[in-house]
Formats: C-alpha cells, structure tokens, sequence
C-alpha cells in the first residue's frame, strides 16, 4: 500500500497575478508596471518550483482555477480556514478582494463533492476574516494563532471557537507592514514559535511569552522580517521560506529542521510568500486525530 501525502494543500496558479493596486506598504503598482512582463514570468517560474517544493515533499496539491482581474486570488491562505474537514470561508477587508469570494466559495463546493473537505461555513454578517492568513494553526498546542487589525475583526475570536471547537489566541497586529499574523509567525512542528516581536503590540509580544518557553520562542528581525521568513510553509521538518539569513538557517538547523529556500521575490512585490500562497486543507485538532486513531486500533 502506497503512503498518503503528508499534506494536502491548496494553491492557485499566477495566471493572473499582478500588483494592480495597493493595500499594505509591499505594494507598488508604478514599479510593477514598469516591468510587468518580467515580474509576471517570474512569479510563473517562482510559483512553478514552489509547487514542485511541495510535491517533493509529498504534498497532494488541489487546485483553485486563477480568474482575470483577481490578481491576489494566487494567496490561497486568505480563502478560508480549514481544520477537521470544516471550511469556514473568508470576508475580505478590502473590495479589491472581495470580488474573490465567489471563486473561493466554488472551488470549495468542488473540493466538498470530491469528499476533500466535510463542511462548509460562513461568518456572520459584519466580521471580517481573511483566512489561514489570520487564523495560524499551531497543532503543538491545539489551538490557533488568530491576527487581528490590519484586515480581520477582534470579534471573529468568538466564531472561530465556535466554528472548531479549539481555542483561538488573539494577537493585534502593529505595524501595516505584517497585515495579517502569517507574514509575522510560524507554528513549527517540534513546538517552536518563529516570529516578529515588532509586528506585534505589547499585549500581543506578552501573550506569546507567557504561552510559548523561551525555549521555543525563535525571534524575527531585520532581514529575516524583510524576506516574510516567518511566512514559511512546513512539512515534517522541512521548512520551505522564500529566504534566511545564515543566522536564522543555523537556528533551525540546530533545531532538527532542513531549511528549502524558494525565492518568491515577484511575490514579495505584493507581501506575500510561501504561506501565503498554500492552504493546509488537511490540518486536525487533537480531538479528531484521537477519534481517528481509536477508530482505527
């Protein structure tokens, strides 16, 4: 019998991605514009080796069709969350993205008749909530990392409870540079946190110490926070990041972890990297996995 994947992830193509208008500082549509063709290629060819990245890796990669005039549908984390088999669908900030909501609603209809997600779900009118960017799942701890500010709503704490039943940590962000909390934290499998002290308010930085030991906390800083480092896709004790600094690689080396760099630099362009452009559809709480296991033995 041939081994499952060891994740099963969700991207879109870069057919149509571009920097065509700007909402957070990465983005510049007159730079873009001077040499869109070039950037455009690249971020084909970026797009392209972080796909096979991940099939190398064993991930099953699902596919949600690329559409004209949504250029950011490509970051796949904001379309929903996703854990034990339920989608709970985003509410986009900015109308630049909304226009993305029904594209997202009917790759997952897809994705349900395919027996690939169970159920699918929406927030209630007024929240905004913009996905796995702002919900990350820390599956050490069994619960999420939920950013607040920038794009989504403090009141969606209470529905993402609801809607999963695990908890959901708050975290405001503070500085428009790190809009949505994957751009400034990763949960690592071995029970690190990696992040960006500065992206993050005081109450914020003192909810991740009190529930983090130091010796788990890995801090974020200068190039490493220029290069979205923290926007790192992992699987096993691999961690794919669209770039580090030796400093950072010999932390997570030290760590057990194999650091794969896949330069996103088209993709930087507009504050995204390699989280950003994947969505775990496979993650389960700790109740479902040992409702799996007991069900198995």
């Amino acid at each position: 019998m041939q081994p499952g994947p060891t994740a099963r992830i969700l991207m879109c193509p870069p057919e149509h991605f571009a920097v065509s208008y700007a909402i957070n500082p990465w983005m510049d549509p007159t730079a873009w514009s001077r040499d869109g063709d070039k950037f455009a290629a690249l971020a084909r060819r970026e797009w392209n080796q972080l796909h096979h990245t991940l099939r190398n890796l064993g991930a099953a990669i699902e596919l949600l069709p690329a559409a004209p005039g949504m250029p950011d549908l490509v970051f796949t984390a904001n379309a929903a969350v996703v854990l034990d088999g339920t989608v709970l669908l985003s509410r986009f900030r900015h109308p630049e993205r909304r226009r993305e909501e029904p594209n997202v609603e009917k790759a997952f209809l897809g994705l349900k008749a395919h027996g690939l997600v169970d159920a699918i779900k929406r927030l209630p009118e007024g929240l905004v909530l913009e996905g796995a960017g702002d919900c990350v799942w820390d599956q050490t701890r069994d619960w999420f990392w939920m950013g607040h500010g920038p794009r989504s709503h403090a009141g969606s704490q209470k529905v993402i409870e609801e809607v999963f039943g695990v908890e959901a940590v708050p975290l405001e962000l503070a500085d428009d540079r790190f809009y949505h909390v994957d751009t400034a934290l990763s949960a690592l499998p071995r029970g690190e946190v990696m992040y960006i002290p500065q992206a993050f308010s005081p109450a914020a930085r003192r909810a991740i110490r009190a529930r983090v030991p130091l010796a788990q906390r890995i801090e974020i800083s200068g190039e490493d926070a220029n290069l979205l480092a923290a926007n790192a896709v992992c699987i096993g004790d691999t961690v794919v990041m669209s770039g580090c600094s030796p400093k950072l690689r010999g932390k997570l080396t030290a760590r057990g972890y194999r650091v794969e760099p896949t330069p996103l630099r088209a993709f930087l362009r507009s504050g995204g990297a390699a989280f950003c452009l994947t969505l775990r559809l496979d993650w389960q709480s700790a109740a479902k996995r040992a409702t799996a296991d007991a069900t198995a033995a």
